[in-house]
């Protein structure tokens, strides 16, 4: 809704100060109908409560290896979160777990990563203390399972 000039010099990508990205999941049986492809849906009810209160472990500056990608391009895995949430929205549809997390910068799947081992903690499968010990594993083998694409939303990107 608005344009102004750049510098000569700007960069999209590396002259971004924040960047906040929106991971929706449906916990519903029945199928998608409208939002099919852009919301992720799971067969089994998710305890939003319990993913944001373990999700609070990974703000802060961390070694994040346990949530990046083989493909990852990165210099380093150590990166700063600066907020995550979750929380369940209502709908006209019923209702959606909404994953923010804003920072800087991204590891490559990083988001689809922590949301992925926070469903296992809405499902009870994990606990707080499981997510905080995949993170202090530093191996990609400890991260939960990776959620689809279907549902990851770049909303805001932020410059100086």
């Amino acid at each position: 809704l608005a344009a102004e000039a750049a510098r000569d010099d700007f960069h999209a990508r590396f002259d971004a100060v924040e960047r906040v990205y929106r991971y929706r999941i449906a916990d519903r049986r029945a199928p998608l109908t409208f939002d099919a492809g852009l919301v992720w849906r799971t067969p089994f009810a998710i305890d939003a409560d319990a993913m944001h209160e373990a999700a609070q472990v990974l703000i802060g500056r961390h070694d994040f290896t346990t949530f990046r990608d083989a493909q990852c391009q990165a210099d380093s895995p150590v990166k700063s979160v600066d907020f995550i949430s979750v929380e369940r929205i209502s709908r006209d549809a019923g209702s959606e777990i909404h994953v923010m997390v804003r920072a800087r910068s991204f590891l490559h799947r990083q988001v689809r990563s922590f949301t992925g081992s926070l469903v296992e903690v809405g499902r009870g499968k994990w606990e707080a203390k499981d997510l905080r010990a995949a993170l202090e594993a530093k191996d990609r083998a400890a991260c939960g399972p990776v959620a689809p694409p279907d549902g990851l939303y770049l909303v805001e990107v932020r410059y100086p």
